[in-house]
């Protein structure tokens, strides 16, 4: 994915209390989330008809570069037309391509940790899930020195540097996932520097690995725990590490060459090999005087064939040019893609379908184009976008925001739906990253006028904010508003908060694992209501002159800034 270097994630600002308590609409009849006004014009059933489709076998679980990515790209390009909508792709067309290297490691190589006499052979999938993103046919490390790194943040503007001077340079770096404070005890110093519960994107490994290739590892490793990762070890394997980036020119950054993930029972034995305690180093990387701790005598080898794929894959995308200012945007984007097919334990082929991450947010996308096409035109050029490669690392919008096809400088607004919640209609709405932008205030209201309370996330350790297609625009200073239905139990209008747990739990059991599958009993009207407050949304901004901005304390607010004498004053 390429990434701007000057990137440097500050102080996210916390959950601002107002969400929880947004006024409701003032009116006479309050809202009833019940009725089907709070979800109009958006249609459940034409959701919900779209997301099966995207799931079903022709489809082939939308993996980039495969036939099942030629049946959804046509399928949207004939939903695009079918809408009456303009081509917003390249060359006055509908796409925009995208090209990306595939790499897949043999899960035959070998990787072999040594301790003095001592070895022990880590097998991929089952103690280590090792991948790359160089154009390379093999993976190799030879008797790398492994250190251990911590958190692996250097964060200045905190007080906070896990590194210490210490040089990386042809070794293994190892990382605990997730913030310093994560599992901060009260009282220690820590506490609260990294917002706490709350995941700033030094929690995400792709940072760490981005700081790994910084300081000139040959390889990163982040330990894998379920809590501080937000998902199991089957989640991290499930990929068979199979990594996706986009073709680079040679001017950006260069990745790490091995990059992946250390199972947690495994790590503790390999640092007992090396006569440490993982456990104990763990309460270690809290201190603000944590020095890297090296694996003395350890040494990692790695020799690993790789099959590399040179492929192009395509975003989708359309518009309806504005009236009065169509050098300006606003966009609704979801992503395309799945993890497509592989094979089962059994030998059989398993379809990775990604009905709601995210055919969810792709029905939504085509719901809000239905109803601003059926409108007047708005003020404001409105685009429609679909991803490809965003579960491969945001590829597909990151290289838009890298080559974009209008001016991001006058792109209002960029609005996000990746996983919509499939349990019914709701009291309540979740705002992911709250305290960052206007648009999220803005959310609140379009919310309270569906007669819905918005609350900020109540999982923010899972830094969802940094793990969707709208991050890219962000870092590019486009104010954003994400909506991701992972970020909380709802208040289901039938069942309560009750109901939506288990509706949020089912779901993550089938996170990125074949049974995100259609089902013909599912409940759309809570998808459809967060669809139906986007569109408000982005409608208001379509539909004006105003800029939407962030707030003081985003570290997306400067970004912005600098390119405030491309927007015509207000």
């Amino acid at each position: 994915m390429k990434r701007s270097p000057a990137f440097s994630p500050a102080l996210l600002m916390p959950a601002l209390l107002a969400f929880a308590g947004c006024a409701a609409t003032p009116a006479s009849h309050p809202a009833d989330p019940a009725s089907p006004r709070s979800y109009a014009p958006i249609s459940p059933e034409r959701m919900s008809e779209d997301i099966r489709t995207l799931a079903s076998d022709p489809f082939q679980g939308r993996a980039p570069g495969t036939e099942g990515e030629k049946v959804t790209v046509a399928w949207l390009i004939e939903q695009f037309k079918a809408l009456g909508l303009e081509p917003g792709g390249e060359n006055g067309g509908w796409t925009q391509d995208v090209p990306m290297i595939r790499t897949r490691p043999a899960v035959d190589g070998t990787v072999t940790a040594r301790t003095g006499g001592r070895a022990m052979r880590l097998v991929q999938l089952r103690d280590i899930c090792l991948s790359t993103l160089l154009p390379e046919q093999r993976i190799r490390v030879t008797d790398a020195p492994m250190v251990f790194v911590g958190y692996g943040v250097s964060a200045p503007e905190r007080g906070w540097d896990d590194f210490k001077g210490v040089d990386l340079r042809g070794k293994v770096a190892i990382f605990l996932v997730n913030d310093p404070d994560f599992d901060a005890k009260p009282g220690e110093a820590v506490e609260g520097k990294f917002g706490g519960r709350s995941m700033t994107y030094y929690g995400r490994w792709t940072y760490k690995f981005e700081e790994a290739a910084r300081r000139g590892a040959v390889a990163a490793l982040v330990v894998h725990d379920t809590p501080g990762a937000s998902y199991p070890w089957s989640t991290v394997v499930a990929p068979g590490g199979v990594a996706y980036d986009i073709a680079r020119d040679g001017n950006g950054a260069t990745p790490v060459p091995v990059q992946g993930w250390l199972e947690g029972g495994a790590a503790a034995r390999l640092f007992a090999q090396a006569g440490l305690d993982l456990a104990a180093l763990r309460e270690k990387a809290r201190a603000p005087d944590f020095r890297p701790v090296v694996l003395r005598g350890t040494r990692l080898s790695v020799d690993m064939p790789v099959t590399l794929d040179r492929l192009v894959s395509r975003n989708v995308l359309a518009k309806i040019t504005g009236a009065r200012f169509p050098e300006e945007s606003v966009m609704f984007g979801a992503h395309w893609d799945a993890f497509g097919e592989s094979r089962g334990p059994d030998g059989g082929t398993v379809i990775r379908r990604g009905a709601i991450d995210d055919g969810s947010g792709i029905a939504a996308v085509l719901e809000i184009a239905r109803a601003l096409r059926a409108g007047p035109t708005p003020d404001r050029t409105v685009r429609f976008a679909a991803w490809t490669g965003e579960e491969r690392g945001l590829l597909g919008s990151s290289w838009y925001v890298a080559h974009p096809l209008a001016p991001l400088e006058k792109t209002a607004a960029n609005l996000t739906m990746d996983v919509l919640q499939m349990g019914g209609a709701a009291r309540n709405a979740y705002v992911v990253g709250a305290g960052q932008d206007s648009l999220q205030q803005d959310f609140a209201r379009a919310a309270a006028a569906q007669g819905r309370s918005t609350r900020p996330e109540t999982m923010p350790e899972r830094g969802a904010f940094y793990r969707a297609d709208h991050l890219p625009f962000a870092r590019a200073g486009v104010p954003v508003l994400a909506v991701m239905d992972m970020a909380g139990a709802f208040d289901l209008v039938n069942g309560g908060e009750a109901a939506g747990a288990r509706w949020l739990k089912g779901y993550m059991a089938c996170y990125h694992q074949p049974c995100d599958a259609w089902h013909a009993d599912w409940d759309l009207r809570g998808a459809a209501q967060d669809a139906a407050a986007v569109l408000a949304v982005g409608r208001g901004v379509a539909f004006s002159h105003d800029w939407p901005y962030w707030e003081a304390g985003s570290e997306f607010r400067a970004v912005r800034e600098n390119s405030a004498a491309a927007r015509a004053p207000l």
